[in-house]
C-alpha cells in the first residue's frame, strides 16, 4: 500500500502543476481513477521493477566473474595481447548462456541498455547500467566499447592491410591461373579496391601460385597500392568415387527408396553393385545409423541404415534436383559423424613451406577441434618460427559446435581470422539455419575481437551473368558488416567490387556489426522540405 500511497502523491503533484488554480485533495482520487484499475497499472509501472533489474544484473555480474576465476588457467595460456578479448568472450557466452529476453525488455521500458549490442563489451555494458541505478561495481571490466572496436581495427588492418579508400571493409578476390594473362585486370581489382588476393592451393600448382604471387607484386608496383596473400589449403577431398555401377559414364540414376553401398574398397561387391567411395579413409567407420549422409551440395539426401567396419547401406530419402543422377566428383557431407579423418591431409603438409614462406593468411580448410589448429601451428613451427596468420574456415556442423573452443585456441596466437565459409556450412547444419548460425557466428566473433570474412556466394549472379538477383543485394548489405568480404572467381569481378562498394557504404551507415545507427535519412529531411 505505500506504493500506492506514493504513486497518489505524485499523482497529486502532477494535477497541480497541470492546473495550478485547481486544488487536488486525495477525496477527489476515487473519481480521477478506479482503485483496481490503479493497482494493476502500479503492478506494470516500469520503475517498480527496477529492483528486480537490479538483481538479475547483479547475478549476471556475479557469474561473469566466477567463470573468469573458474577459466583462470587457460586464460592464462592465451596470448597476452587476447587475454582481455578472451575474458570476454566468456562473458558473453555466459549472458548468452540465460535467457534475458524479460530482462531486455524491463531495461528498454526504463529507457536503460538492454544489452544488445554488447558483444565487444559485455561485463563493462552491465557495470555500466547498473551504475545507472546506482551501484558502483568493485572491479571494472576492461573490455569496454572502444576497447573492442580498436582491437577488431588492428587486428583488420593486420590480417588484411588498410581498406581502400570509401571502402570500411576489406575485400579479398579469389584468384585464377586465367588472370596470368591479364595484368592489366590485376591492377584494375587493386584501384576498384581488393586488398587481399586468396590463391586456393587445392588448384593448380606451386609453379601457377608463384606466379599469381609474382604478377600481383607487379601490379602493386605499378599503382602503388598493396595486397594482402591468402592461401587457402585443399583440406580433406571427400567426393564421390563410382567403384561399380556407373563407373564408366561417371553417373548412375537414383531413385527415392532406393539403397546403395558407401564403401572405401569395390572388393567383396557384385559387378551391378552401386558402390560409392567417398575417397577419404577413416570415414566409414566413423558412421552410425540414422546419421544423414548428403550429396551434391545436398541435392541428395541419404541416411544409414546398416554399417560395418568397411561398409555401409545408404537409403535415399529425398532427391531435389530435376535430374536424378549421382555423379563423380561430387562433393559428399556428414553433418551428424564425427569424423576421424584429419582437416590437415598429407597435400596440406607438402604446400605449407610454401604457404609459411609465402602467405601473410592461410585459410584452414573443414578445421573442426582445437587439436586441429594445434597440429596446423606445430607443422608450421617447425618450418619457421614465423608463420602465416591462421584463418579458420567454419564450413561443418561440428566447427560451429566447437566454436567457442576454436576461437580460445586460435587466441593462442597473436592474430587470426575467421571465415564463415557458407556453401558447405549451409548443407551441413540445413538452409534454414544459416542465417542464423551466420549470425551466431559473427556475434562470437565480436566478442573475441576476432575479424570476420563473409564468404561464398556474394553477389554471385551478378559475377557470373552481370545481373544481381534481388536476395543477393540484400545479401551483400550484410556482408558490409564483417570486416572483409571474400569474391570467389566469375566474368564480373570488376563489376562486383564496384556493386559492394556502393551497397557497403550505403549500408554501413546504417548498421554498425549488430547495432543500428541513425544516420541522416532522406525521405525524413525530404518530408519537411517540402513546401
Amino acid at each position: 500500500m505505500s506504493l500506492i500511497f506514493l504513486f497518489l502523491i505524485i499523482l497529486k503533484i502532477s494535477l497541480s502543476i497541470s492546473n495550478p488554480n485547481r486544488k487536488v485533495s486525495f477525496c477527489h482520487f476515487p473519481r480521477v481513477i478506479d482503485l483496481g484499475k490503479l493497482i494493476i497499472f502500479i503492478k506494470i509501472l516500469p520503475i517498480m521493477n527496477l529492483q528486480e533489474i537490479q538483481g538479475e544484473l547483479q547475478e549476471l555480474e556475479l557469474q561473469m566473474n566466477k567463470i573468469s576465476l573458474s577459466f583462470s588457467d587457460l586464460l592464462s595460456q592465451i596470448h597476452p595481447e587476447n587475454r582481455i578479448s578472451a575474458e570476454n568472450l566468456l562473458h558473453y557466452l555466459v549472458l548468452r548462456s540465460n535467457d534475458i529476453q524479460n530482462l531486455q525488455n524491463e531495461l528498454h521500458a526504463v529507457g536503460l541498455s538492454s544489452l544488445a549490442s554488447c558483444e565487444s563489451h559485455t561485463l563493462h555494458q552491465i557495470q555500466v547500467t547498473l551504475e545507472r541505478l546506482g551501484i558502483k561495481s568493485e572491479t571494472v571490466a576492461k573490455s569496454t566499447s572502444e576497447f573492442g572496436e580498436n582491437k577488431i581495427k588492428n587486428s583488420s588492418k593486420h590480417l588484411f592491410g588498410k581498406p581502400q579508400k570509401k571502402w570500411l571493409s576489406a575485400v579479398m578476390v579469389t584468384f585464377d591461373s586465367s588472370f596470368l594473362s591479364q595484368p592489366e585486370l590485376i591492377e584494375e581489382l587493386l584501384k576498384s579496391g581488393m586488398s587481399v588476393a586468396r590463391i586456393n592451393c587445392a588448384h593448380d600448382q606451386e609453379s601457377v601460385w608463384r606466379s599469381m604471387i609474382q604478377a600481383i607484386r607487379k601490379a602493386e608496383q605499378n599503382t602503388g597500392l598493396s595486397c594482402k596473400i591468402h592461401l587457402d589449403l585443399a583440406g580433406p577431398k571427400i567426393r564421390t568415387l563410382l567403384l561399380k555401377k556407373g563407373r564408366k559414364k561417371g553417373k548412375v540414376e537414383l531413385k527415392i527408396g532406393q539403397k546403395f553401398w558407401l564403401s572405401e574398397t569395390e572388393n567383396g561387391f557384385e559387378k551391378d553393385d552401386l558402390v560409392v567411395s567417398p575417397n577419404e579413409s577413416k570415414i566409414i567407420e566413423s558412421l552410425k545409423i540414422g546419421e544423414r549422409v548428403l550429396f551434391d551440395d545436398g541435392m541428395i539426401l541419404c541416411l544409414v541404415k546398416s554399417t560395418d567396419d568397411n561398409k555401409a547401406l545408404l537409403e535415399v530419402v529425398r532427391i531435389s534436383s530435376k535430374k536424378p543422377y549421382l555423379k563423380a566428383e561430387k562433393g559428399i557431407n556428414f553433418p551428424d559423424t564425427k569424423l576421424n579423418t584429419p582437416s590437415l591431409t598429407a597435400y596440406d603438409r607438402t604446400c605449407l613451406p610454401f604457404v609459411v614462406s609465402e602467405a601473410d593468411t592461410v585459410g584452414f580448410s573443414f578445421v573442426r577441434s582445437p587439436e586441429d589448429i594445434q597440429q596446423l601451428r606445430a607443422e608450421m613451427s617447425q618450418i619457421s618460427n614465423s608463420y602465416p596468420s591462421v584463418i579458420l574456415k567454419i564450413e561443418t556442423a561440428e566447427s560451429v559446435r566447437n566454436f567457442p573452443s576454436l576461437l580460445l585456441e586460435g587466441m593462442k596466437d597473436l592474430s587470426f581470422g575467421v571465415m564463415i565459409a557458407r556453401g558447405d556450412l549451409a548443407v551441413e547444419i540445413g538452409f534454414e539455419r544459416l542465417v542464423e548460425i551466420q549470425e551466431e557466428i559473427s556475434w562470437l566473433c565480436e566478442a573475441a575481437h576476432v575479424p570476420v570474412i563473409w564468404a561464398t556466394q556474394v553477389l554471385e549472379s551478378l559475377h557470373k551473368s552481370g545481373l544481381a538477383t534481388r536476395a543477393e543485394i540484400t545479401d551483400a548489405g550484410r556482408a558490409a558488416m564483417a570486416e572483409c568480404i571474400m569474391v570467389n572467381k566469375g566474368a564480373h569481378t570488376l563489376e562486383v567490387l564496384k556493386s559492394l562498394r556502393e551497397i557497403a557504404k550505403r549500408s554501413q551507415g546504417h548498421r554498425r556489426k549488430n547495432r543500428l545507427l541513425f544516420r541522416p535519412l532522406g525521405i525524413a529531411k525530404s518530408f519537411f522540405n517540402v513546401e
